[in-house]
């Protein structure tokens, strides 16, 4: 009789439970794994089979088949090396238990039976609890993101035969070994500050508008002005994660083994700022079996891409589509995933190849001809997409030197915060939504303008010659201005406002 224990796949950001079945019968000693398996799956036979002796049981030279159901979706990983071994050991009869088919397993083993963390596990405990299982038995390293997961059991186990004694019961199964009943706390808080920034008061004034809004933004200045550190400092401006945005960026970050050790849950919005030699599969995602990206990994948070020109256009065009949508499908032979990708764009540029181009204190010395050149590394269709373009000048040195501290991050986020809050009472949602997310239909809701702001609006329009995409997010920061302002109406200063942030716009080379 075939043993049956119960694990997990992931497909995108979700899991979906796979039946491994064992079977030992007489024949030519060894073990056929089927089911799709990948490689990693396939060398589970060594270490399981070295695990199990190591672990003072026997592994008898049978034949022993492995089938991982369903049978057409691929599996992937050494997640299936703990449940295969207890499978072998059920089907040689060397222990009996009547709750295996009632718990998920997952765990990597190591040749002298030690259980090794997991990707995945968090994505594996919500399926169990949606499917009706009692709970899951991971390595003890990943069962503080199970334990978040209300409604079920957590079993952490460091060895195989700390598993067969809770299947046995020999160790009580209805306490197990430990307590997960609170989740672990993030990563703690960086010593960054807004007031650590001098001088820049119109960049600072730039970045809370995003903030609030969610908008996409771009710096643009000389060398050592305070770009990045600037862009550092919005995820001390930004609100706490929402329930389920923390639950559905934990996910991303479980799926890709990259949860802080021993946190259950991200309560902070993730920055992500990869270098410019990064890959198109690295950005958005991909490869052979795919996986998500820096895109992905930013999920509810910030994306920073410091030196945009110097980014491979391949990868840069690539983002336009997931900027606008949210999310980001990756197809391949094998299948299509879909990651979430609801981020904001920070990202950052010279203005000219040297950096100086209008700079009073240094000469630029690019012609005019390479300042086109250089710009046009960032296609128009990306550049629109980007709400804001904003201007970061030199520091002078009245400022740099000053002791006086600037507004901390705190009182820039409870601004921050006040605004969200009217953006969740407009739209009656609590996932998040803010205006940079708005439709067309919503804008022509939320948006409406009066005589002298629609007529300051259409001189911009038509004398940038702006897009229809240009045109409604001028509108979208405009209703983000006037929700920091605590107007209900958008007024004509909110408008001048918003089209001062397109400076790419109205600037003529």
């Amino acid at each position: 009789m075939p043993a049956k224990v119960m694990s997990s796949a992931t497909h995108g950001i979700d899991a979906y439970v796979v039946e491994i079945e064992v079977d030992a019968a007489r024949g030519l000693p060894g073990m056929m794994i089927v089911g799709l398996p990948d490689s990693a799956v396939k060398e589970s036979r060594d270490r399981v089979r070295t695990a199990v002796k190591n672990s003072k049981y026997q592994f008898p030279a049978k034949r022993y088949t492995v089938n991982l159901a369903p049978a057409n979706t691929r599996k992937e990983g050494p997640v299936y090396d703990l449940p295969i071994a207890v499978g072998v050991l059920v089907a040689t009869e060397q222990i009996e238990s009547d709750i295996l088919t009632r718990f998920l397993m997952l765990g990597e083993l190591a040749l002298d039976g030690t259980v090794r963390p997991v990707r995945g596990v968090l994505p594996a405990a919500i399926t169990a609890r949606q499917k009706g299982f009692d709970g899951v038995i991971v390595p003890v390293e990943n069962a503080p993101e199970a334990a978040v997961v209300d409604g079920i059991k957590v079993f952490a186990v460091r060895t195989l035969a700390e598993v067969a004694g809770l299947l046995t019961g020999e160790l009580d199964i209805q306490e197990g070994a430990f307590d997960f009943s609170e989740p672990a706390a993030s990563q703690p808080l960086e010593e960054i500050d807004f007031s650590d920034v001098r001088g820049q008061e119109g960049a600072k004034r730039a970045l809370t508008v995003a903030a609030a809004g969610g908008h996409h933004i771009l710096l643009i200045g000389p060398p050592g002005c305070g770009k990045t550190m600037l862009a550092k400092r919005l995820p001390t401006i930004l609100p706490m994660l929402m329930p389920e945005e923390s639950l559905e960026t934990s996910k991303v970050h479980s799926i890709s083994g990259q949860l802080p050790q021993g946190a259950g849950l991200i309560t902070r919005r993730p920055f992500r700022g990869p270098h410019h030699t990064i890959s198109d599969a690295g950005l958005v995602g991909g490869g052979s079996t795919p996986r998500p990206g820096e895109l992905s990994l930013a999920h509810n948070g910030v994306l920073f891409l410091d030196e945009l020109p110097e980014f491979k256009r391949s990868a840069l065009e690539v983002l336009r589509q997931p900027l606008e949508e949210g999310t980001i499908t990756i197809s391949r032979a094998k299948g299509s995933v879909t990651y979430p990708a609801q981020v904001m764009l920070v990202a950052s540029m010279n203005p000219c190849p040297c950096g100086y181009l209008g700079d009073t204190r240094r000469q630029c010395r690019c012609t005019p001809r390479q300042v086109r050149t250089y710009r046009s590394r960032i296609s128009g269709p990306l550049l629109d997409r980007i709400d804001m373009h904003v201007e970061v000048p030199y520091v002078r040195w009245k400022q740099l030197s000053s002791d006086r501290c600037g507004e901390p991050s705190s009182a820039i986020r409870a601004r921050v915060n006040k605004a969200r809050e009217v953006q969740v009472e407009r739209f009656k949602r609590q996932d998040g939504f803010t205006n940079a997310r708005m439709s067309v239909r919503r804008i022509r809701e939320h948006c409406k303008v009066d005589g002298e702001s629609e007529a300051l609006l259409k001189a911009a329009v038509t004398t940038l010659g702006l897009s229809a995409r240009a045109y409604h997010r001028i509108l979208k920061v405009a209703r983000t201005i006037a929700d920091l302002d605590g107007s209900e109406q958008i007024a004509s200063r909110h408008i001048s406002e918003a089209v001062g942030y397109r400076v790419l716009d109205r600037e003529i080379l």
